[in-house]
């Protein structure tokens, strides 16, 4: 064949893309157990961290099962349904109809005391934002609060990731006596009362996605709270 030929140049450049695709692929498969075990370690960080627990990836599978003493997932109506929690893509069920979407919850013990763990998710200014948010024992009082983003502006909208933030929700009461009142996130450091937060400056629009967040969040579990 003549290698100075058209048909030539074709046939190279098709099998050298087959083989570094295949090479790829290969790379790919083989990477994918410790993707998805970092991907977990993670997702295992960020619930300790809403009870004020610090982890790393290398204890991080320790301490859940230390701390976490239950997990089950919940419908609609507030009835727990078959499946593990932390199975649970929290993005996946934020594209469902309200009414379709499994909830999960998960049950810690901190120093003697129930707190009760649950993912939220929502739109930020640039694109989609999620946490945690646990709760005491009586379902009303935030024990903490966890926050991210995947693209909120440094220093602005991002700030909702630090603890300055975070801290701000600690003991903040999500009821109203049997009324569901969630947190109102209020700008120019104007944050009064029992639900209520500071904004972060500069980050309006962010902030009010958290509070949009929460609210919504919050009422889907609010057949699961008001159960005493």
């Amino acid at each position: 064949m003549n290698k100075q030929g058209n048909t030539y140049t074709f046939l190279y450049s098709m099998i050298l893309v087959v083989v570094v695709a295949a090479l790829l692929s290969i790379v790919s498969l083989s990477l994918q157990p410790r993707q998805d075990e970092n991907r977990q370690n993670e997702k295992r960080q960020n619930i300790l961290s809403a009870i004020h627990i610090s982890s790393s990836a290398e204890n991080s599978a320790e301490l859940f099962n230390k701390y976490i003493k239950e997990q089950f997932i919940l419908n609609a109506k507030g009835e727990k349904t078959n499946g593990k929690a932390f199975n649970i893509d929290i993005a996946k069920e934020y594209k469902k109809a309200a009414d379709q979407r499994e909830l999960p919850v998960f049950v810690a013990n901190v120093d003697g005391a129930t707190k009760y763990i649950l993912p939220i998710y929502g739109a930020g200014l640039w694109g989609p934002i999620w946490g945690y948010i646990s709760l005491d024992d009586n379902k009303t009082t935030i024990y903490g609060t966890f926050f991210d983003h995947s693209g909120e502006t440094p220093g602005l909208g991002a700030e909702i990731t630090t603890p300055k933030f975070n801290e701000q929700f600690k003991s903040k009461e999500i009821f109203s006596g049997e009324r569901l009142t969630s947190i109102r996130i209020v700008k120019g450091g104007n944050a009064s009362g029992s639900n209520e937060v500071d904004a972060i400056s500069g980050g309006t629009i962010t902030s009010k996605g958290v509070e949009a967040m929460l609210k919504n969040y919050l009422t889907y579990y609010e057949p699961f709270l008001k159960q005493r």
